[in-house]
């Protein structure tokens, strides 16, 4: 019998913060993230991991919201409790 996974908040926060990626890098024009980690020196494949909801660094969270000229606070702002 398979088991079924429980999303955990911190799984909850990741997928937001995947998402949040998401949504600044289609801001900032780039259709897809392939292209956009590539043309930022970001390694494409864990891109792709960190907007599909993967655990991310803080200081790679940062470098990523440089390339695409966000700000923490905006990054953050309308961020909602789980």
């Amino acid at each position: 019998m398979a088991e079924k996974r429980v999303e955990t908040s911190e799984s909850i926060y990741l997928k937001k913060i995947g998402d949040r990626l998401k949504h600044f890098r289609k801001e900032a024009g780039y259709a897809n993230s392939e292209t956009f980690a590539y043309e930022k020196n970001i390694s494409r494949a864990q891109y792709g991991k960190y907007e599909a909801g993967a655990n991310i660094q803080l200081n790679t969270l940062i470098k990523i919201l440089k390339a695409m000229n966000v700000s923490l606070a905006e990054f953050f702002d309308d961020f909602k409790e789980v």
